[in-house]
Protein backbone atom coordinates (compact mmCIF):
# COMPACT_ATOMS: atom_id res chain seq x y z
CA UNK A 1 0.00 0.00 0.00
CA UNK A 2 0.92 3.52 -0.82
CA UNK A 3 2.86 5.30 2.60
CA UNK A 4 2.44 8.56 0.98
CA UNK A 5 -0.40 10.95 3.21
CA UNK A 6 -3.18 12.29 1.11
CA UNK A 7 -3.55 15.71 0.31
CA UNK A 8 -7.66 16.50 0.27
CA UNK A 9 -7.83 19.92 0.35
CA UNK A 10 -9.58 21.70 -3.09
CA UNK A 11 -5.65 22.92 -4.23
CA UNK A 12 -4.55 19.72 -4.64
CA UNK A 13 -6.26 18.68 -7.69
CA UNK A 14 -7.50 15.60 -9.78
CA UNK A 15 -4.68 13.56 -8.80
CA UNK A 16 -5.07 14.29 -5.20
CA UNK A 17 -8.96 13.20 -5.66
CA UNK A 18 -7.83 10.07 -7.64
CA UNK A 19 -5.56 9.35 -5.16
CA UNK A 20 -8.60 9.49 -2.34
CA UNK A 21 -10.88 7.93 -4.28
CA UNK A 22 -8.06 4.89 -4.86
CA UNK A 23 -8.17 4.93 -0.89
CA UNK A 24 -11.23 4.55 -0.58
CA UNK A 25 -11.94 1.74 -3.11
CA UNK A 26 -9.37 0.11 -1.06
CA UNK A 27 -10.14 0.54 2.12
CA UNK A 28 -13.72 -1.02 1.14
CA UNK A 29 -12.13 -3.92 -1.03
CA UNK A 30 -10.08 -4.78 2.51
CA UNK A 31 -13.31 -4.99 4.51
CA UNK A 32 -15.49 -6.64 2.43
CA UNK A 33 -12.71 -9.29 2.30
CA UNK A 34 -12.67 -9.44 6.21
CA UNK A 35 -16.41 -9.51 6.34
CA UNK A 36 -17.82 -12.91 7.65
CA UNK A 37 -21.54 -11.94 6.73
CA UNK A 38 -21.56 -13.97 3.21
CA UNK A 39 -19.49 -17.03 5.26
CA UNK A 40 -22.39 -19.58 4.54
CA UNK A 41 -23.56 -19.04 1.43
CA UNK A 42 -20.11 -19.28 0.56
CA UNK A 43 -19.36 -22.57 1.49
CA UNK A 44 -22.91 -23.95 0.08
CA UNK A 45 -21.31 -22.18 -2.92
CA UNK A 46 -17.73 -23.62 -2.62
CA UNK A 47 -19.09 -27.30 -1.67
CA UNK A 48 -21.51 -27.17 -5.00
CA UNK A 49 -18.61 -26.08 -6.92
CA UNK A 50 -15.80 -28.51 -5.87
CA UNK A 51 -18.36 -31.24 -6.82
CA UNK A 52 -19.19 -31.01 -10.14
CA UNK A 53 -17.55 -33.05 -11.95
CA UNK A 54 -15.58 -31.42 -14.33
CA UNK A 55 -12.23 -33.57 -14.83
CA UNK A 56 -9.95 -31.98 -17.39
CA UNK A 57 -12.76 -28.85 -17.58
CA UNK A 58 -11.72 -27.88 -14.74
CA UNK A 59 -7.98 -27.81 -16.09
CA UNK A 60 -9.68 -25.82 -18.99
CA UNK A 61 -11.60 -23.08 -17.05
CA UNK A 62 -8.00 -22.86 -14.83
CA UNK A 63 -6.52 -22.16 -18.18
CA UNK A 64 -4.19 -24.63 -17.98
CA UNK A 65 -3.83 -25.45 -21.95
CA UNK A 66 -3.88 -21.62 -22.82
CA UNK A 67 -0.76 -21.08 -19.62
CA UNK A 68 -3.21 -18.23 -18.29
CA UNK A 69 -6.67 -18.33 -16.71
CA UNK A 70 -9.79 -18.33 -19.15
CA UNK A 71 -11.75 -15.89 -17.17
CA UNK A 72 -9.78 -12.79 -19.00
CA UNK A 73 -10.29 -14.12 -21.73
CA UNK A 74 -14.56 -14.81 -21.61
CA UNK A 75 -14.83 -11.44 -19.64
CA UNK A 76 -14.61 -9.43 -22.66
CA UNK A 77 -17.68 -10.00 -24.46
CA UNK A 78 -19.58 -8.71 -21.68
CA UNK A 79 -17.86 -5.80 -21.00
CA UNK A 80 -17.39 -5.08 -24.51
CA UNK A 81 -21.19 -4.99 -24.54
CA UNK A 82 -22.41 -3.30 -21.53
CA UNK A 83 -19.57 -0.56 -22.67
CA UNK A 84 -21.14 -0.04 -25.93
CA UNK A 85 -24.99 -0.16 -24.49
CA UNK A 86 -23.00 2.77 -22.25
CA UNK A 87 -21.63 4.50 -25.30
CA UNK A 88 -25.06 4.12 -27.17
CA UNK A 89 -26.70 5.58 -24.49
CA UNK A 90 -25.15 9.12 -25.07
CA UNK A 91 -25.53 8.84 -28.81
CA UNK A 92 -28.13 11.65 -30.45
CA UNK A 93 -31.31 9.89 -31.96
CA UNK A 94 -30.79 6.70 -30.40
CA UNK A 95 -33.28 6.54 -27.19
CA UNK A 96 -36.35 5.87 -28.79
CA UNK A 97 -34.94 2.95 -30.49
CA UNK A 98 -33.10 1.47 -27.38
CA UNK A 99 -35.45 1.39 -24.82
CA UNK A 100 -37.98 -1.24 -26.50
CA UNK A 101 -34.69 -3.13 -27.91
CA UNK A 102 -33.77 -3.31 -24.20
CA UNK A 103 -36.13 -5.97 -23.87
CA UNK A 104 -35.55 -8.11 -26.49
CA UNK A 105 -31.76 -8.08 -25.91
CA UNK A 106 -32.96 -8.89 -22.33
CA UNK A 107 -34.87 -11.74 -23.29
CA UNK A 108 -31.89 -12.75 -26.06
CA UNK A 109 -29.42 -12.67 -22.81
CA UNK A 110 -31.59 -14.64 -20.96
CA UNK A 111 -32.35 -17.76 -23.91
CA UNK A 112 -28.31 -17.55 -23.81
CA UNK A 113 -28.30 -18.27 -20.00
CA UNK A 114 -30.81 -20.71 -20.65
CA UNK A 115 -28.98 -22.77 -23.33
CA UNK A 116 -25.65 -22.79 -21.45
CA UNK A 117 -27.66 -24.27 -18.55
CA UNK A 118 -29.57 -26.47 -20.84
CA UNK A 119 -25.68 -27.80 -22.26
CA UNK A 120 -23.88 -27.53 -18.69
CA UNK A 121 -27.04 -30.11 -17.33
CA UNK A 122 -26.54 -32.44 -20.52
CA UNK A 123 -23.22 -32.70 -20.15
CA UNK A 124 -23.35 -33.55 -16.19
CA UNK A 125 -26.28 -36.00 -17.30
CA UNK A 126 -24.11 -37.59 -19.98
CA UNK A 127 -20.61 -37.44 -17.81
CA UNK A 128 -22.62 -39.86 -14.24
CA UNK A 129 -24.23 -42.22 -16.98
CA UNK A 130 -27.35 -40.79 -17.69
CA UNK A 131 -27.18 -40.22 -21.81
CA UNK A 132 -31.04 -40.29 -21.95
CA UNK A 133 -31.30 -37.52 -19.85
CA UNK A 134 -28.32 -35.50 -21.60
CA UNK A 135 -29.88 -35.53 -24.64
CA UNK A 136 -33.45 -34.25 -23.53
CA UNK A 137 -31.21 -31.49 -21.94
CA UNK A 138 -29.36 -30.80 -25.10
CA UNK A 139 -32.78 -30.46 -27.36
CA UNK A 140 -33.98 -27.80 -24.60
CA UNK A 141 -30.46 -26.11 -25.23
CA UNK A 142 -31.47 -26.24 -29.20
CA UNK A 143 -34.72 -25.25 -28.82
CA UNK A 144 -32.96 -22.12 -26.16
CA UNK A 145 -30.58 -21.36 -29.30
CA UNK A 146 -33.26 -21.55 -31.50
CA UNK A 147 -35.60 -18.79 -29.89
CA UNK A 148 -31.68 -16.87 -29.20
CA UNK A 149 -31.90 -16.93 -33.61
CA UNK A 150 -35.13 -15.39 -33.76
CA UNK A 151 -34.64 -13.13 -31.23
CA UNK A 152 -31.55 -11.67 -33.15
CA UNK A 153 -33.12 -11.97 -36.22
CA UNK A 154 -35.73 -10.23 -35.04
CA UNK A 155 -33.19 -7.17 -33.72
CA UNK A 156 -30.54 -7.42 -37.00
CA UNK A 157 -33.42 -7.70 -39.74
CA UNK A 158 -36.80 -6.31 -38.40
CA UNK A 159 -35.15 -3.47 -36.63
CA UNK A 160 -32.00 -3.06 -38.66
CA UNK A 161 -30.06 -2.67 -35.91
CA UNK A 162 -26.41 -2.33 -37.25
CA UNK A 163 -27.79 -2.90 -40.74
CA UNK A 164 -26.12 0.01 -43.20
CA UNK A 165 -27.01 0.48 -47.08
CA UNK A 166 -25.34 -1.39 -49.35
CA UNK A 167 -23.32 0.91 -51.98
Amino acid sequence: MNSRTLDTSPSAGPAAALDTASACWLKTLDRLERTTVADPAIRVVQRGVRSLPLGGMRDLLRGRPLGHPLHPVLVQVPVGCRLSASVLDFVPGTHHAATPLTAVGLAHAASNVVALACYTASLTARLRGNSAKGRLWALGGMAAVAVIGALGGHVAYRQAVGAHAAT
